[in-house]
């Protein structure tokens, strides 16, 4: 028998990162967005917490196979 089976987490990750003194709110707000979109924060992206959310599986019917 085979069976598809689907795990659904929410996964929050954290990063400590260095922000320049002396931005406004969305000064820091845009230095974070500019980090993460060039891809240079997600090296120091490190998982913090997992969230079960769902399961489910699916029988496959294989050739030949009686359910």
């Amino acid at each position: 028998m085979r069976v598809i089976v689907r795990v659904t987490e929410k996964i929050i990750s954290e990063a400590h990162i260095n922000i320049p003194d002396g931005l406004s709110k969305a000064g820091i707000k845009q230095h974070i967005v500019d980090r993460y979109n060039s891809g240079e924060m997600l090296t120091e992206m490190n998982i913090f917490q997992v969230d079960f959310e769902s399961i489910s599986a699916l029988v496959v019917k294989q050739a030949g196979e009686n359910l």
